[in-house]
């Protein structure tokens, strides 16, 4: 059965040196202290550690064969993201970014698809740049961060963006990063245990109040982790609409869950009773399979929670495949 894989990281081997081209620092430069082994670093402050498999397509292609995944969604590590840097340095890098990937899927085209990331922090530039990733370098969308900077998804400069790709047909991504309350959590990796869920419930409450989905019907939008904390909680989502509509329903009139099929989560929610409830809160048709390759913090055999479920086949069809070529308005016959 086919399987793609929607979520995926993957950068340059090597960049230019950026605090030198644009004269300031807090940009990511890569130490490729040992072979096959490489340090990400933010200034003079280690950030993580990466291997080749995070670089290197052939290595992909070969944990790809190893876990029978046919294709892989690539998009960029998002502490590449760079929003809080002046916009045309954050475009000039996104182009770099974007144009790597493209080169990626041109050289193997049924077994990637990519995902562009943008200067979300400069509206019109990022409107440009999503046009040149859909209609010049063949790129089927962006990822986007979970928020802008200070602005949350439904900020009134985002919405522009979110129209320009409905019109486009392309699919977003959006990833949570930059987590918040991260200086309240310094133990126990918990900025990424708890922080993150909690960052993909923000993305999805601020489309939903904000009224971006109402207003935007036809926007593929899919969302990292399984959704976060959104799905466990739609209930108390839901019930604070009805009981407090003053404070919740000043931008959009309809209940939050009426959107539910509106939107995509990934699958990569690490337990088989989680999944089983994305399935049926928002449909198979509606979940996808994401394993945050090459992560630690991903499924390390992506696709194995679908595969070894009881879900009918037809079912686990969807999962591993179907609901990612419908969001990212894909053809199967691509890639067979």
């Amino acid at each position: 059965m086919l399987k793609i894989d929607i979520h995926t990281h993957i950068l340059p081997k090597s960049w230019p040196n950026l605090r030198e081209k644009y004269g300031y620092g807090g940009f990511v430069s890569l130490d490729h202290h040992q072979c096959g082994c490489a340090r990400m670093m933010i200034d003079d402050k280690f950030f993580r550690e990466i291997a080749h498999n995070c670089w290197d397509p052939k290595i992909r292609l070969k944990d790809c064969q190893q876990h029978n995944i046919d294709v892989q969604v690539l998009s960029t590590v998002p502490v590449m993201f760079n929003y809080w840097a002046k916009p045309k340095d954050t475009l000039d890098l996104s182009q770099f970014l974007n144009d790597h990937i493209a080169s990626i899927v041109s050289e193997h085209p049924k077994r990637f698809v990519g995902l562009g990331t943008l200067p979300m922090q400069a509206p019109d530039l990022a409107i440009k740049e999503l046009e040149r990733c859909v209609n010049d370098i063949g790129l089927a969308g962006v990822q986007i961060g979970s928020h802008i900077n200070d602005w949350n998804l439904d900020h009134p400069q985002l919405f522009p963006i979110f129209q320009a790709a409905q019109d486009l047909g392309a699919a977003i991504f959006v990833h949570p990063w930059d987590m918040m309350a991260k200086e309240k959590m310094p133990k126990y990796w918990l900025p990424w245990l708890v922080g993150m869920p909690a960052e993909s419930s923000l993305a999805i409450c601020s489309m939903i109040f904000g009224g971006v989905l109402q207003r935007l019907p036809k926007l593929k939008i899919a969302f990292a982790h399984g959704g976060g904390s959104f799905p466990a909680t739609i209930g108390r989502i839901e019930h604070g609409f009805n009981v407090r509509p003053d404070l919740c329903a000043v931008d959009c009139s309809a209940n939050p869950r009426d959107f539910l099929k509106q939107i995509y989560l990934d699958s990569l929610v690490h337990d088989p009773l989680a999944l089983k409830y994305l399935v049926e809160l928002m449909g198979a048709d509606n979940i996808a399979l994401g394993s945050d390759y090459p992560f630690p913090l991903g499924e390390l055999s992506p696709g194995k929670l679908i595969e070894t479920s009881d879900f009918a086949p037809d079912i686990k069809a969807k999962l591993l495949h179907g609901s990612a070529l419908n969001w990212l308005g894909l053809n199967k016959a691509q890639f067979l």
